[in-house]
């Protein structure tokens, strides 16, 4: 069986306060939320990465949200920006 794994939007914008929403995400769900917003930065992956990836799909998802946020931000220029 297959883990339905929900698609969250990554802020783009600065993050003043921690992230609310997502408090219950799974792993797998932390994981794919970080795949995404470095797929979508354009960023490559070693095998090193990967492992990382996988660490920190295992930390509170606030927190992964907020780091997929910077990912986001540095990957390219906000929409808001001047």
């Amino acid at each position: 069986m297959t883990e339905l794994i929900r698609e969250v939007p990554v802020p783009r914008e600065l993050l003043n306060t921690e992230p609310r929403g997502i408090e219950r995400q799974t792993g797998a769900e932390n994981r794919a939320l970080l795949y995404r917003a470095l797929a979508d930065a354009g960023v490559e992956l070693g095998m090193y990465d990967h492992l990382i990836v996988a660490w920190l799909g295992g930390w509170d998802s606030p927190t992964v949200l907020a780091v997929a946020s910077l990912i986001a931000r540095a990957g390219g220029p906000n929409e808001q920006a001047t």
